[in-house]
């Protein structure tokens, strides 16, 4: 869901929305991103799930109880928000993006499949929308069983997952196919860097 009365919100640093299936790659290739000196800020998600070992509040995510994270649902706080898995919600907070762009830096997204189109719906051409896709669904649950931070269960779950997601790709501005990391790191940031310079 995104937040309705956000569409008149327009200032001065365009958005770059990284959207992918869990283990595509779109979390490496942002933080790539961040460091090649293309003026990106990092836009913090905010979520309700446990942090990860060695995940900082503020920095990867902001961490809130479940309680905290509808009580800003409901109170208008999100630019967009979604139950990404069943009681577990992910969101992107207004405050977040008002006060980054304000900066003149332009702001990149690292979200789910459907908060990226949200976004993108609410600045439109302000905003450039990538889909990282992976090589295959096989080659994505080796890369997650690799990463060995989730149960089977939950990998499975997010195989399941990310066949829906990937039927969203189609709509997105560009899609990036990460077989090749090298390949996909220049891809991405060769895109981004004529986005931002179209002025």
């Amino acid at each position: 869901m995104f937040c309705k009365t956000c569409k008149t919100i327009r200032m001065k640093g365009k958005l770059i929305i990284f959207s992918a299936p869990s283990g595509s790659g779109k979390t490496t290739i942002v933080k790539y991103l961040l460091k090649q000196g293309l003026n990106l800020y990092f836009s913090v998600s905010a979520t309700n799930r446990q942090p990860r070992p060695g995940e900082i509040n503020g920095k990867d995510y902001y961490f809130f109880t479940t309680d905290e994270f509808l009580k800003k649902i409901e109170n208008n706080e999100f630019l967009e928000w979604e139950e990404v898995y069943e009681g577990i919600y992910y969101g992107t907070l207004v405050n977040e993006v008002e006060q980054k762009r304000k900066s003149g830096k332009n702001i990149i997204f690292d979200v789910d499949v459907v908060g990226g189109l949200n976004i993108k719906k609410i600045y439109g051409d302000e905003a450039l929308a990538v889909f990282v896709k992976p090589p295959s669904l096989k080659e994505l649950k080796k890369r997650l069983t690799i990463r060995s931070t989730e149960t089977k269960d939950k990998i499975e779950m997010r195989i399941q997952k990310a066949k829906k997601e990937l039927l969203y790709s189609k709509h997105f501005d560009v899609v990036i196919i990460n077989d090749d990391l090298r390949k996909a790191l220049a891809e991405a940031s060769g895109i981004v860097s004529d986005f931002t310079d179209n002025t």
